[in-house]
């Protein structure tokens, strides 16, 4: 630590040249935090260690902030002053002789202009106030990023937040209390947020404001420091001894008493230098306070929050270190979306090549099952077009009815007309085939439907596939969803036209000879069965006939070329006459009847056994038949999907990309960048720069503290510095840290009290 500046070394003051294991570090943590305020990213959320300034309206929150500082900076009256947070960055830089201004600000609104006018820098701090929040004492939450680069700070954050108001005033809205609560909260409820809670000795301390809302955010007070300024107006005679040594609200970081400026000393432009020096006089020659020297003064509290910073680091350095190294390896990942900047003609060329081969190998791998983004949560790619064939359109064709919209009376009438003007003594063949027919045709809906599915899933895939540096170009992205779309409709011509072959070919030759079909013997045998069990009789014996009219029995069996034959006139009939003769004796009889006019629609007489028996051999066999057809589409349609389409795409689709998409006159078309994407390239790749720079100095950081603790614990003296600092864990300074003087006075104080 450097040279202090009051004589005799009794108390510290700011140090010079502040050497920390927390010094390289936090340089790099607020470049980094000010690149994602200023963009917004998803990085701000990085737990950074940071001092979060609490109090209520004129506690002397400013004056604690300037004296840290070593200059007058912030806006000053008696109403509200601090209407924004203002996040303050101390930057330490080594001080250089040959430069008369070595200190100086800068916003992060006004980037790369410094202000080495600290008069200039509260004007600027108060017109931006004013442009956001408002002339009249309105407040907002949307923050002030100033950094102070000087030899004489501390590397840390700093936040001045709002001070707690109890009345509106100005525009003010009513609830102005619980919005700055909210504010606060917002800013010191993070883990590693050092509060510093500000209250002044003029009131009652028991009931400070800070102090209570530092306790919602801190129950356990493991991360506040009381900060008791204005300890030279108290009353005479009261003291606030019992506060500084944390009998009264106990802090594990323990409080700090300060002296502020006053506001007559602010108006007569009283440096704070010289309020420095009265801080010293004044403690040094108070009765009580100089027995407590370790927690008074400005330096006291400059190297109490040096310590806490540094312990914050050695403690959160190894997460710190895992939370920069996976941002990294995500800005990396997300650089390689958006990928190098492409200018040359054989740089296109290649980077056309590699998404339109990457496109057709994840289109290919998404058919195949192959795809290194598979899904757990539902069917996808070629796993669906299998469950829309074997579910959906196997299934449908099952359970359909042979015979559906195919009534008893549609068959009647079918056998009816076959027979023209007499019966029909041999199979009716006519019938048969035009109701197959019929049936057949009603496949062609399913088949044609299943050609729709699988082919609407094909263009989900397409939609799917996001090869590598696709999403860079939507013009390229637009071109190969157009020839991916010209494609499949070409693929699905051919694949249409062989589903409508295939049920024409069905249609157009009925093969009664094939050998799964029932046949006529077989189907006329399962009818008479279905006829006597209708009846209820007992079934005749197969060794019986039937018996006609006269009695006599039929010398023929029941076969298929009879059971549609005509009534056979009974043995022994009288002979027929003559065609002459008939008419002949016709014309002779009178005429007792005449005829009615026909109906527009005829219908048969009631239906016969025989006629029943038919109808029921008739659906045997067009069940029969449609079976078999059915068995065939159910396996030729999806092959022919799956050839024509599906197979063909998987084949073609590459070739096709390159004959379309890859000539030179249309690379600059179809690699044209959004400008979202470069802006975003350009911010990763500087948010990459400075997260590499962070992770650099956080192992470096992680030597140095490797390195220290093994400097102590073989008890050299290299850290002395740090190791005279008070003891922050229990409020109560270390052996080391006082003089024998001290302790003295300590021992002093307590016999007085």
């Amino acid at each position: 630590m450097g040279e202090a500046v009051y004589p005799n070394n009794d108390m510290p003051t700011l140090p010079t040249t502040p050497t920390t294991i927390g010094s390289s570090l936090i340089p790099v943590i607020n470049k980094l935090q000010d690149i994602l305020a200023s963009s917004g990213t998803e990085l701000s959320d990085i737990s950074v260690p940071q001092v979060a300034v609490v109090g209520s309206q004129s506690s002397g929150k400013s004056s604690v902030l300037e004296a840290l500082v070593g200059r007058d900076f912030l806006p000053r009256g008696c109403d509200i002053c601090t209407r924004r947070p203002l996040v303050l960055m101390l930057e330490n830089r080594h001080p250089n002789s040959d430069d008369d201004r070595s200190e100086w600000g800068e916003f992060r609104h006004l980037p790369g202009r410094r202000f080495y006018n600290f008069s200039q820098i509260c004007r600027e701090i108060q017109a931006e106030t004013e442009r956001v929040a408002g002339c009249n004492k309105g407040v907002s939450d949307n923050q002030i990023r100033l950094k102070i680069s000087s030899p004489n700070v501390l590397n840390m954050t700093l936040i001045d937040l709002p001070g707690i108001t109890k009345v509106p005033v100005g525009d003010q809205p009513s609830d102005i209390e619980a919005r700055i609560r909210t504010m606060i909260m917002a800013h010191i409820k993070n883990e590693n947020c050092i509060i510093l809670a500000v209250s002044p000795a003029n009131s009652d301390l028991a009931t400070s404001d800070a102090l209570q809302i530092a306790k919602l955010a801190d129950p356990t007070g493991s991360r506040t420091v009381g900060v008791i300024t204005k300890l030279d107006i108290m009353d005479r005679g009261t003291n606030a001894c019992n506060f500084l040594l944390g009998r009264v609200v106990p802090l594990k970081l323990g409080y700090i008493g300060v002296v502020n400026r006053s506001q007559e000393d602010i108006n007569k432009s009283r440096s704070i230098q010289e309020a420095l020096a009265y801080e010293k006089r004044f403690f040094l020659d108070h009765p009580v306070y100089n027995g407590v020297s370790d927690r008074c003064g400005i330096p006291q509290l400059a190297k109490k929050l040096n310590q806490i910073l540094e312990e914050h680091i050695r403690r959160d350095l190894p997460c710190l270190k895992a939370e920069l190294n996976s941002r990294t390896r995500a800005a990396m990942k997300e650089l390689q979306i958006y990928g190098e900047i492409v200018e040359s003609k054989a740089e296109q060329r290649a980077i056309l090549l590699d998404i339109l081969r990457g496109y057709s190998d994840d289109f290919s791998a998404m058919i195949d099952g192959k795809s290194q983004d598979m899904s757990t949560k539902e069917l996808c790619g070629g796993a669906r077009i299998h469950y829309f064939f074997q579910s959906m359109f196997v299934k449908h064709l099952e359970e359909m009815d042979p015979c559906e919209c195919l009534t008893d009376e549609d068959i009647a009438y079918a056998l009816k007309n076959s027979s023209g003007l007499r019966n029909v003594l041999f199979v009716p063949e006519v019938p048969f085939e035009v109701l197959v027919r019929r049936q057949i045709a009603r496949l062609s809906d399913p088949c044609h439907q299943c050609l729709r599915v699988v082919y609407d899933e094909l263009i989900k895939i397409s939609q799917a596939c996001e090869s590598t540096g696709l999403k860079r170009f939507p013009s390229l992205r637009r071109h190969i969803n157009e020839v991916i779309q010209k494609f499949l409709d070409a693929a699905a011509k051919p694949a249409e036209a062989m589903i409508k072959n295939l049920i024409e070919m069905e249609m157009d030759y009925i093969n009664s000879s094939h050998p799964s079909f029932i046949g006529g013997n077989k189907a006329v045998e399962l009818a008479v069965q279905q006829m006597r069990s209708s009846k209820g009789n007992c079934p005749q014996s197969n060794n019986e006939r039937p018996v006609l009219p006269d009695g006599s029995s039929s010398t023929r069996t029941w076969v298929i070329s009879s059971i549609f034959g005509s009534r056979a006139s009974s043995i022994g009939s009288p002979a027929i006459q003559s065609p002459g003769e008939t008419l002949h004796e016709v014309k002779h009889m009178s005429s007792t009847t005449q005829l009615t006019e026909p109906p527009s629609i005829l219908r048969p007489l009631e239906m016969s056994e025989n006629e029943a028996t038919e109808i029921i051999v008739t659906k045997l066999l067009v069940q029969s038949y449609f079976d078999i057809v059915r068995k065939n589409i159910q396996d030729l349609v999806p092959k022919a999907i799956m050839h024509f389409l599906v197979n063909h795409t998987k084949r073609n689709l590459h070739n096709t990309l390159i004959q379309i998409l890859y000539g030179e006159n249309l690379f600059e078309e179809l690699l044209q960048e959004q400008d979202e994407v470069v802006a975003r390239r350009k911010h990763t790749q500087e948010m990459l720069h400075v997260l590499r720079q962070a992770v650099k100095t956080l192992d470096e950081v992680g030597s140095d503290v490797e390195s220290l603790h093994r400097t102590t614990n073989s008890g050299a003296d290299a850290s002395t510095r740090l190791t005279s600092f008070p003891d922050i864990t229990n409020g109560r300074s270390s052996s080391s840290s006082l003089s024998s003087s001290s302790k003295h006075r300590a021992r002093k104080l307590r016999n007085v009290e």
